[in-house]
């Protein structure tokens, strides 16, 4: 896995990596959100704390494939709120290898399946070949 967390000519990052490139099995994980093993929402209200149960989710997916959370090169993130960006970061933070970010795209939208949620969160990582 390479990380390009700032080729020469782009613009500063914040916790991303520009490109990651990559070969091995790709894992692609579906959208999560802020729901714990029960259905139960974690964090009503709370951005930090319903992130930090999206990461818990996504460890939970990787980890039923075979691999972790420092295997991800690619989050999509999708906030309901701009504002509820510093509370993402610091939770995203909280768990990947800041030396070697994933590739992020971060949209804001309208709503998400649920309008208690605030934060949901796709993610692709790869296993290494061989």
């Amino acid at each position: 896995m390479q990380h390009h967390v700032r080729p020469a000519g782009s613009p500063p990052t914040n916790n991303y990596s520009h490109a990651v490139a990559f070969t091995g099995t790709t894992i692609v994980v579906s959208g999560q959100v802020p729901l714990d093993a029960e259905g139960r929402l974690v964090g009503e209200d709370d951005a930090l704390e319903q992130t930090r149960q999206v990461f818990r989710n996504i460890e939970s997916a990787l980890a039923a494939a075979g691999a972790g959370l420092s295997d991800v090169v690619k989050l999509t993130i999708f906030l309901t709120n701009l504002a509820d960006l510093a509370d993402f970061r610091t939770a995203r933070d909280e768990v990947i290898n800041l030396d070697r970010p994933p590739a992020s795209s971060l949209v804001q939208v309208a709503g998400l399946v649920n309008p208690d949620f605030r934060v949901e969160v796709e993610a692709v990582a790869v296993l290494p070949a061989g």
